[in-house]
């Protein structure tokens, strides 16, 4: 029994030890912006480069988070379908109110609960499907980092609104200003600077573009499909 608990412990303390130095090797600090003009061009031309006029003209889209939260979205009227498990709740965007679908009999502290975690989950699961469209969203400021590793990126910065007031994201773009990858340095993410790759474009029927994979260092997918 004693051979056992001292396995038990090495396992443990090799555990602890391999996440410190991973945490050591990974965790990144912020860098240093250089707001302007340049960096405001640099994410209008991203924009661009996923057809945000497109976007902006997208009456409806549905998406499936995970394969776990189901939206589908009316722009146009600001109302979201959001559907887990047995759940199912109407959301208005603009008025930050909703309505509980199912299940149908419900205490109202049971009500406020859900609709509160339907808004989690859609301001969560949206950004996956449009984050590089709200670069200029109220709140945001913009600028150019280089990372430490050399590579440049467009930095945005949520100083109000949202979940998570006070994230940023780096976009890491080609050379036709599309997202490759966005690294991200939010308050829900234990390591500053995880890196997402931003891949497997989608086009809309309105022609803006969407990634469906997003993968954290090579295994991870934050995927998003079933989307129209």
């Amino acid at each position: 029994m004693k051979k056992l608990f001292r396995i038990l412990a090495i396992t443990l303390l090799t555990l602890i030890l391999g996440l410190f130095v991973f945490y050591l090797v990974k965790n990144e600090s912020l860098p240093d912006g250089t707001a302007g003009p340049k960096a405001d061009q640099t994410a209008m031309s991203m924009m661009a480069a996923l057809n945000k006029s497109a976007w902006d003209s997208t009456a409806t889209v549905s998406w499936t988070f995970k394969g776990i939260h189901h939206y589908e979205w009316n722009r146009k009227e600001n109302a979201v379908l959001v559907r887990w498990g047995e759940n199912e709740v109407l959301l208005n965007t603009n008025s930050q109110t909703g309505q509980v679908i199912q299940p149908e009999k419900i205490r109202e502290e049971g009500k406020e609960k859900l609709i509160k975690q339907a808004f989690g989950y859609f301001n969560n699961d949206s950004f996956w499907l449009c984050a590089p469209f709200k670069a200029f969203d109220p709140g945001t400021e913009r600028s150019l980092v280089t990372l430490k590793d050399g590579r440049e990126g467009l930095m945005i910065t949520y100083t109000s609104g949202g979940t998570t007031p006070g994230d940023s994201y780096v976009w890491i773009l080609d050379e036709n200003y599309q997202p490759l990858s966005v690294k991200m340095w939010v308050a829900i993410l234990p390591l500053g600077g995880m890196e997402f790759s931003w891949e497997n474009y989608l086009p809309l029927k309105s022609g803006a573009l969407v990634a469906q994979d997003h993968i954290l260092y090579n295994g991870v997918n934050i995927n998003i499909n079933n989307i129209y």
